[in-house]
């Protein structure tokens, strides 16, 4: 396809300066390569290709500087790694050895050191080394990845038989003999897949280094020519490694993910290989993608991409299963122990007894991943046998799932006692689950495009699972003790893995996806005999299993009215516990930074106050006197225990407002009590900084004089800090003083404990209450570069809290500096006062929670409501 002969005419022919005659050539040849992949040329031509015209550049420029120049003809110049099979993107290392003759008289240093130049000087980004092969031998035995580059060599100009000698002396009969490669190899893999979590699902993944990427592929070809010796992968299906139609979705996934890299390449214009939300939207529109069904066109690409590389590391698994078996375990006398007439383990895998068991049994489609969890010392399924599940996924029809056998054994694979995490996500792998249940089928590969969910769609669902059951395991209980102790009791564990399988089941296919997974929940649990109440259980957590963290996050849960309501959403103590099992869990399996000690505190503290409500009984709800009474009375058994006089305290108590007594624990009134004593007619802030029980987060709280900028200075300032708000509590007195207090976390969503950070939030919020210098404006905390493609339209939305005389007011915005003192700003300059703010923030995307009155401490009317809205819309 590509004639680079013409190169050679246009270098002899030359008179310019030959740096400047191989750069125009270089660039001409380039840009031919580059709009041959925009014209949608096979990119396998295209690596080809490019390989082939940096050999023609690269053996001109050899006989020119060390042969015709220098006259030395003894060294060679060879192409070794990627380069060395022929495989070169736009901006992909070129790495080279010159293999120099044994005594040093028989090579000039100098030319060698002026080849090297040029080839910098020409822009040829070039990794080289200079060796004898004896140094080829010594490095490569001390170095398995010389070792890996050398046996991928490839003679470019020079004498043959020095590189003949070289990769003999290199080769399996002299070092790295086929079984300690092999092995070390799959190490190395297993090393390198753990710095990816072990997971194809990675939102920004690395095409090249992660789990079913390049370098997987290539760790196959590696293995095949160091054992057999040979240089192409077909050779795969030469020795039955791999089908014919295996081997077909080899290279059509390594040519889907060279299209990529290729296109990154040119995208970027250096060497890049990971697939960043920078270049996604880029790239799926570049590959045709529109958009269709509810899916953006970004998301149908990333769904094409994780399928690919889901496959290819399925095909990975198994052939180097099957490498272990002919490499390592070749010498080994294959220890065979019977199974049950269908199945049997050889060598610690479970495989068929024959080739048709499963097309005359199809149930055992769903028995071996039953077995396998019943039979703990089972390493993993046969590759042979990985093989027949794959080709007998089309048995997995109408009839299967309508077959009683078949829905009895899949229930049973969700009721063992151990591995069930681990067959569904084999069952995944192997596409059993997807086939089995076609609503399931609809998420794999499903991304959610926003920075708070960072799995996929069916990657997230098993991990929700995973962590139900983790609190079914002892060796975890120290993790969650309250969910271990609660999952422990359950008669009926399966209900909640269920649950958990299908709480996100219809996400992507528009409309409340909660509702149409309670519907397809339903009828999974019925279709499966379940009974009508285990049934309606099920679908109702898949319905509600927002319920208890939106509660939690967005409403103030230290007011009586709001646990009564959501008690009564609730219903009963069994679905609480349920419910919480789910929340803990699904939030844990949705991003590992948005599970934080304040987050799991909170959820505490309402299901604890919602099971006190249960014991009290709904139609008996505690009312506000009896509260504040009730805290009244512990807080000053508290003092006692301080030996405080109590007109001191009665002096501080007589100030404060109902709403205090209502919003604080006794602890907390304890220590703030004390601090104001102690405090007395001091003039300033004061600034206190304490651990509350059983919050997981920061507490400051600062008692100082009612100003109207105060809200806007102290988060200003919070957040020029670097902390995050969680939650904001401000009374005012009956003296015009404010009791403010800021729950807060660092940048690790952590408690702050470190004295020297403690020591900088009090000056820092002490200089800024005395003289405020920054503003909102001024703020200038650096968002995460992922941020700049997600944006948020900015959502301000007031409903009633009648019940408090208040109005609550929602602002949904994309994350940015200053976002609450902006906010707090224009409450400010319209007399709006503050009483509770609760800070949620996802990845990308802010739902703050303001509880709001104007400056007769009513509800707002609606032509504040309108002005404030359409304010703070353009501020954000």
């Amino acid at each position: 396809m590509f004639d680079f002969a013409h190169i050679l005419d246009d270098l002899e022919s030359s008179d310019k300066h030959p740096v400047k005659a191989y750069r125009d050539v270089l660039a001409r040849a380039n840009e031919q390569l580059k709009q041959a992949f925009f014209d949608n040329q096979s990119v396998n031509a295209l690596v080809k290709a490019r390989s082939d015209l940096i050999d023609s550049i690269l053996d001109h420029a050899w006989r020119r500087i060390v042969i015709e120049e220098s006259g030395q003809t003894a060294c060679s110049l060879v192409a070794v790694g990627g380069y060395g099979r022929g495989e070169l993107h736009p901006h992909s290392d070129i790495d080279l050895l010159i293999l120099l003759p044994r005594k040093k008289k028989h090579y000039s240093a100098s030319s060698i050191e002026q080849f090297h130049t040029f080839l910098w000087d020409i822009g040829l980004d070039v990794g080289q080394s200079a060796r004898t092969v004896k140094d080829c031998v010594y490095e490569a035995r001390h170095d398995i990845t010389i070792a890996t580059n050398l046996m991928e060599a490839r003679l470019i100009a020079g004498p043959k038989d020095i590189y003949d000698e070289m990769r003999k002396a290199t080769g399996p009969k002299r070092l790295w003999k086929s079984r300690d490669f092999c092995k070390y190899k799959l190490k190395e893999q297993q090393n390198r897949h753990h710095k990816f979590y072990d997971t194809t699902y990675n939102l920004e993944p690395n095409i090249k280094e992660g789990p079913g990427g390049l370098r997987d592929i290539q760790m196959v070809g590696w293995v095949v020519k160091r054992h057999f010796d040979v240089d192409n992968l077909h050779e795969l299906v030469e020795h039955e490694f791999l089908t014919e139609n295996e081997f077909k979705s080899l290279i059509d996934g390594q040519e889907f993910l060279w299209k990529i890299r290729m296109a990154l390449h040119y995208l970027t214009g250096r060497r890049e290989d990971r697939l960043l939300f920078d270049h996604q939207h880029t790239l799926a529109k570049q590959f045709l993608f529109t958009g269709k069904n509810n899916e953006l066109a970004v998301e149908q690409f990333m769904k094409l991409y994780y399928r690919t590389v889901v496959e290819l590391n399925r095909l990975n698994e198994m052939l180097l299963q099957l490498f272990q078996e002919v490499i390592l375990l070749a010498d080994r006398k294959h220890a065979i122990s019977p199974i049950n007439p269908r199945f049997q383990s050889r060598n610690g895998y479970i495989e068929v007894t024959s080739s048709d068991v499963i097309s005359n049994n199809p149930f055992t489609l769903l028995e071996i991943f039953l077995i396998l969890e019943q039979r703990s010392e089972l390493r993993g399924v046969r590759a042979e046998t990985i093989r027949l599940i794959r080709d007998a996924l089309p048995l997995i029809n109408d009839e299967f799932r309508r077959d009683a056998y078949c829905r009895q054994l899949f229930i049973d694979i969700l009721r063992q006692p151990q591995g069930i995490t681990h067959e569904l996500r084999r069952m995944n792998r192997y596409g059993v689950l997807a086939a089995y249940l076609p609503e399931f089928n609809a998420i794999v590969g499903q991304m959610q495009y926003d920075l708070f969910h960072v799995y996929t769609v069916d990657e997230h669902t098993l991990f929700v699972v995973r962590n139900l059951r983790r609190f079914m395991v002892p060796e975890f209980y120290d993790e969650f003790p309250q969910c271990s102790n609660i999952m422990c009791s359950l008669d009926k564990p399966e209900i909640l893995y269920i649950a958990g399988l299908y709480h996100d089941i219809a996400k992507g296919r528009g409309g409340d996806h909660s509702t149409l997974g309670a519907d397809d929940a339903m009828n999974f649990c019925l279709r499966h005999s379940m009974n009508q109440y285990e049934a309606k259980m099920v679908s109702w957590l898949v319905k509600n299993h927002l319920l208890m963290s939106m509660t939690a996050q967005r409403k103030d849960i230290s007011d009586p009215e709001v646990i009564n309501h959501f008690a009564e959403q609730i219903g009963d103590k069994q679905h609480l516990d349920l419910l919480y099992l789910l929340t803990v869990a699904d939030i844990r399996g949705t991003n590992p930074e948005l599970w934080t000690t304040w987050k799991a505190a909170l959820l505490w503290s309402l299901f604890t106050s919602t099971r006190q409500a249960f014991r009290r009984g709904l139609n008996k709800p505690i009312d506000q006197s009896e509260r504040i009474s009730r805290t009244l009375s512990d807080t000053r058994t508290l003092l006692h225990e301080q030996d405080i006089d109590e007109d001191k305290v009665n002096g501080v108590w007589s100030n404060l407002t109902d709403d205090y007594f209502l919003r604080y624990s006794p602890q907390d009134i304890c220590r703030h009590t004390l601090a104001i004593i102690e405090f007395g007619a001091s003039s300033g802030p004061l600034v206190f900084i304490y651990e509350p029980e059983d919050t997981g987060g920061t507490a400051i709280f600062i008692y100082t004089t009612i100003r109207e900028d105060l809200f806007a200075t102290i988060t200003a300032t919070l957040d020029q800090l670097g902390l995050s708000i969680v939650d904001a509590r401000i009374i005012h007195s009956r003296d015009d003083m404010t009791l403010d207090t800021y729950l807060v976390l660092d940048e690790r969503g952590k408690t702050i404990r470190d004295e020297n950070n403690l020591s900088v939030i009090i000056n820092a919020l002490n200089k800024q209450i005395n003289s405020p210098d920054i503003t909102a404006d001024s703020v200038s905390r650096r968002l995460p570069r992922q941020h700049k493609h997600f944006q948020t339209d900015t959502e301000v939305i007031f409903t009633e809290d009648k019940n408090n005389n208040r109005t609550i007011m929602e602002v949904i915005a994309s994350d940015q500096p200053g976002l609450l003192a902006k906010t707090g700003k224009i409450l400010q300059q319209h007399d709006i006062h503050i009483q509770n703010a609760k800070i949620t923030t996802m990845g990308n995307r802010v739902e703050d929670i303001f509880y709001i009155t104007d400056e007769h401490h009513s509800m707002l009317d609606d032509s504040t409501q309108s002005v404030l809205r359409a304010e703070i819309i353009e501020a954000l």
